[in-house]
């Protein structure tokens, strides 16, 4: 019983300490990304699965019309794409990166699994330079991994208006 008293005591100490600790503004502030890789709801149920998104989103981006819906947003140039918004105290966006390529096929660039079509190919849609930096170092590293026996069609690209479903 002394021990497992003793333990809980560390444990609450370490809490206290943790959460007492000063986090940086960046680090404390939710963040976004956008991603796109075949059918968004496929996507959007793969992100909510990672520890430390807040929300996934599906939505269009990357065309060239103005509210897209479902039924005319290939017509305007937009992919089907997640918006995600994490906690980095929790997940970094290297994180959230390899998830994205565990669930796309990074070489398919007409489309995603059964989705086919140019509103379904991978893109990586970065917000800032950090996030290019990260997105285009990730997919040259997964180039080298040799894992695909073809190279990699996964788009990065600057990000545009998101539009939610």
């Amino acid at each position: 019983m002394k021990r497992m008293t003793l333990l809980i005591a560390v444990f609450a100490s370490a809490a206290a300490a943790l959460m007492a600790a000063p986090m940086s503004p960046d680090t404390a502030k939710p963040q976004t990304a956008i991603f796109a890789g075949g059918c968004f709801w496929s996507m959007q149920s793969a992100f909510e699965k990672v520890y430390g998104v807040i929300t996934a989103i599906s939505g269009y981006t990357g065309g060239n019309t103005r509210k897209p819906n479902y039924g005319n947003y290939a017509a305007g140039g937009h992919v089907e794409a997640v918006q995600v918004t994490w906690d980095p105290s929790r997940v970094s966006y290297a994180e959230l990166l390899d998830a994205y390529w565990r669930h796309t096929d990074p070489t398919d660039g007409r489309g995603q699994f059964v989705d086919r079509g140019p509103q379904y190919r991978p893109i990586v849609f970065w917000l800032d330079d950090s996030q290019r930096a990260a997105a285009e170092a990730s997919r040259t590293a997964l180039g080298k991994s040799r894992k695909f026996s073809v190279s990699l069609a996964t788009e990065i690209r600057k990000a545009e208006p998101f539009y939610a479903a």
